[in-house]
């Protein structure tokens, strides 16, 4: 929370589809806070505001993988070329530290163990793919310009004020209503799921912490087949079963992610929440 710490906090947001104010409810008017509708790609806004922090996390991105199936344009402009903007902006402004949000679906499907931040990307979708290219932008700033830059990869999280085309809210306002839950191929697709506030104080701790020029996971251990979420949804709402409908599986759909996280556990930290707990939660928020 800013009223328990010394900095202050500048958000540029482009408000697309999935972006909203309400999600700074209690912060848009704080005194440490400044909001700033505009887009990274906006290379004179991005200088303007460069001028005048000392850290940029980098949340900024295009993110539902169906989309980015339809039309990967506005995945590569933004996902690519706005961290572009960002980078050399950053540069210019000689800041102090870089945080680039990535994911686990850079380095592709994992049949068995867990992918360690050394491991190769293997990106298999075009939203996976352009995020794997601003890392690898990030990191060639790093060690071709001594930008301070730092990278986490995230599992799939989930919570409230998620966008209601993601699968956990989609799918608990549809059991709720006594719509068709739409499950891709047979469900059995896995992913390791972590609620927000565990990825928040996360993120924190790397960005406190965390060694210039490294990748953080951030996991929690809570792997779930697609078919089991659904069930559990079902089930603390009290839908049916025969609300499941299976669909025709999506393009280059990967069958599991994982992640090692010993690596961020030597920052001190350590997931919370179970899975369990944090979907109770989130379904108290959605309904």
């Amino acid at each position: 929370m800013l009223e328990n710490r010394d900095d202050s906090v500048v958000t540029l947001d482009a408000l697309t589809y999935a972006g909203s104010r309400d999600n700074l409810e209690g912060y848009l008017d704080h005194p440490k806070h400044e909001f700033v509708e505009g887009d990274i790609r906006d290379r004179d806004l991005v200088d303007e505001l460069m001028s005048d922090v000392d850290t940029v996390v980098n949340f900024a991105a295009e993110s539902h993988v169906d989309r980015s199936i339809d039309g990967a344009e506005p995945f590569v402009t933004t996902n690519v070329q706005g961290t572009q903007v960002l980078l050399d902006s950053a540069l210019n402004a000689d800041i102090d530290r870089f945080l680039q949000i990535s994911t686990d679906e850079v380095y592709g499907q994992i049949m068995d163990g867990e992918f360690s931040e050394d491991d190769s990307l293997n990106p298999r979708n075009p939203y996976s793919a352009t995020k794997a290219g601003a890392d690898l932008l990030a990191k060639s700033y790093e060690s071709t310009h001594d930008l301070p830059v730092v990278i986490t990869r995230t599992c799939n999280n989930f919570g409230p004020r998620q966008h209601d085309e993601k699968l956990i809210p989609k799918f608990i306002q549809n059991a709720a209503a006594g719509e068709d839950l739409p499950v891709y191929g047979d469900g059995s697709n896995v992913r390791e799921w972590i609620y927000v506030e565990d990825n928040c104080r996360a993120l924190d701790a790397v960005l406190r912490e965390g060694e210039i020029g490294e990748v953080y996971n951030i996991g929690s251990g809570e792997e779930r087949t697609n078919l089991e979420v659904t069930q559990a949804i079902l089930d603390a709402v009290g839908g049916s079963e025969d609300q499941i409908t299976f669909v025709e599986d999506r393009a280059g759909h990967d069958l599991r992610y994982a992640l090692e996280i010993d690596k961020i556990k030597q920052l001190g930290w350590e997931p919370e929440w179970t899975f369990e707990d944090g979907l109770e939660q989130t379904i108290d928020y959605y309904l």
